[in-house]
């Protein structure tokens, strides 16, 4: 990923200048795209979901505050955008679900098929914000409105189901 000068892009992009929006929506697009398909939606309305949420981040520019990361303000734009109705699994890749035994059970892809196989929306939604885009504790939360101390809570026995999981494929 390209260094992007956020702090300038966004006070360009609240004077009315398009082209710093423009940079910002393609800098996190195909983050919010991976987060809402994580998060179990499908492509289609992941799709429609980031498109939204860049839309509406773009009107509501004015109103977004410094004190938190512009990402943690449009993870949060974009969760409001997901349909009321969502898949309840979606894989990252391939469309064959984790069996027993398979010998590539720990690769990334199928950790992420794990969790969406054997956690609430949610608890993958954190997993995500936490390890695929580093967020902090306090922006999971912000962007969630959750508090910290679900966040914590809920990575917490996140791992330790998915870490029981894998031991069970593994066998």
């Amino acid at each position: 990923m390209t260094h992007v000068d956020e702090p300038a892009l966004i006070a360009a992009a609240k004077t009315g200048k398009d082209a710093a929006c423009c940079e910002l929506a393609l800098h996190y697009r195909d983050r919010l795209l991976r987060f809402l398909i994580v998060r179990g939606v499908s492509r289609a309305d992941a799709e429609a979901a980031t498109q939204d949420a860049l839309v509406n981040a773009w009107r509501c520019l004015p109103s977004y505050d410094p004190r938190w990361s512009f990402s943690t303000w449009l993870y949060r734009i974009a969760l409001r955008q997901i349909p009321k109705k969502t898949a309840t699994e979606v894989p990252l890749t391939g469309n064959e679900p984790v069996t027993p035994g398979h010998a590539d059970a720990i690769d990334l892809d199928n950790v992420w098929r794990l969790a969406q196989q054997h956690l609430n929306h949610d608890a993958v939604s954190a997993l995500w914000l936490k390890y695929a885009e580093g967020l902090k504790i306090r922006d999971i939360a912000h962007a969630m409105q959750r508090s910290q101390a679900w966040v914590k809570v809920s990575l917490m026995r996140s791992r330790r189901a998915l870490r029981a999981e894998v031991e069970r494929t593994m066998t």
